[in-house]
């Protein structure tokens, strides 16, 4: 006669597994979704740090005018 105990330990191992299972696929998917927005950032941040660079020049060009102007 099997251990009834030891049949409830096995089933409940097996769900154990099975919710492993799918929350390492979970994991992966998200891991893969995060390399696609880390992949994306890279453009917005370069062209974020253009845009800065721009502002900067602009308003470094306007103190300038404005200097130039003024003598």
């Amino acid at each position: 006669m099997e251990n009834p105990h030891a049949e409830r330990q096995n089933v409940l191992i097996q769900r154990i597994i099975k919710n492993a299972d799918k929350c390492t696929e979970a994991i992966l998917e998200l891991n893969r979704c995060l390399e696609e927005i880390i992949q994306a950032d890279t453009h917005v941040k370069t062209a974020a740090d253009l845009v800065t660079k721009y502002r900067k020049n602009v308003q470094y060009n306007l103190e300038a005018t404005r200097t130039a102007a003024a003598e």
